[in-house]
């Protein structure tokens, strides 16, 4: 089993900056991608970002590109995103997920999810 628990959501105002955190736990893999995956409510989970955690390949939504940045430390099992410029819209329930095989983009393919982490952009 794979355990995946993400940290650092919270309240933030409206152009300021947050960074989240992916811890992963468990059997561990050869060659693996995670990602980001937001939710707002009433809306269908979408695609943030995601990073090939061997060789550091990494991939963004059109909305987030420019002001987010996906990145990881194998060394400790660590993925994080760091968000600026952060805007009302950024406000959702964020989710990191694990894939083996499959397409970046798509929900569907991923294999493991943590349990999310609330970020919400308001003054």
């Amino acid at each position: 089993q794979v355990r995946l628990v993400e940290s650092g959501g919270g309240l933030v105002q409206p152009g300021g900056s947050l960074r989240l955190s992916c811890r992963r736990s468990g059997q561990t893999f050869g060659m693996y991608a995670m990602a980001w995956f937001r939710q707002a409510a009433g809306k269908e989970r979408r695609f943030v970002a995601a990073i090939g955690v061997s060789n550091g390949a990494t991939e963004y939504a059109d909305d987030v590109q420019g002001r987010t940045t996906i990145s990881r430390d194998s060394a400790e099992d660590l993925v994080y995103l760091q968000m600026n410029s952060l805007k009302r819209e950024d406000t959702a329930v964020y989710y990191c997920a694990l894939l083996l095989a499959g397409t970046w983009r798509n929900a569907d393919d991923y294999e493991y999810w943590g349990q999310g982490t609330q970020v919400t952009v308001s003054s």
